[in-house]
């Protein structure tokens, strides 16, 4: 999850333009190792629809571009209430329940699941629990008000800390386990 130094991941709008992109070799490769990782990813319908279609294209155009072609080409998890078919390829949408949708797909063999979201997807499975691992990407950057993913819970969480890493283009990855 990208955020700002004071916690946002989104503005008032829902915009990223607050964020920082210039990305060094080292933190490419720290995307691209959470994507070998996983077979799976996760997007709620406003950050897929912004962001597929971009890598995809990057994909098309620099095949050699390592993080473009492992988003092209994961499988991709989609959750929408609005949308009945998938635009996208590598694509299917989930419609369900979210934390029933999520249960069956942790049963299911394979690789970690991988979530790419926006701050109303990843805050509703904050609240339902289903997050075993979070990678804050922290921007060097602020803003004065915007969209967050911690606003809604209910009770205090605490956390295990499983790296902290400054990469060289400026972002900051905390990394934590959930102490439940």
């Amino acid at each position: 999850m990208q955020m700002t130094i004071n916690g946002y991941v989104g503005g008032t709008n829902g915009k990223n333009d607050w964020m920082t992109w210039n990305p060094d070799d080292e933190f490419l490769a720290f995307l691209v190792s959470l994507i070998d990782s996983s077979d799976t990813l996760l997007l709620g319908r406003k950050t897929a629809e912004s962001i597929i279609s971009y890598w995809e294209s990057t994909a098309k155009r620099n095949p050699e571009h390592p993080f473009a072609k492992k988003i092209a080409d994961i499988t991709k998890v989609v959750f929408t209430k609005t949308l009945d078919k998938s635009a996208w390829r590598n694509t299917t949408l989930a419609k369900g329940d979210l934390a029933a949708e999520i249960s069956k797909l942790k049963k299911q063999d394979g690789s970690d699941i991988l979530v790419f979201g926006g701050a109303g997807f990843v805050s509703a499975l904050i609240n339902e629990g289903l997050i075993d691992e979070y990678h804050l990407i922290v921007n060097p950057t602020t803003i004065g008000d915007g969209m967050t993913i911690f606003n809604s819970i209910s009770d205090m969480q605490e956390f295990t800390p499983i790296q902290a890493r400054l990469f060289p283009g400026g972002k900051t990855v905390l990394s934590y386990r959930p102490k439940n």
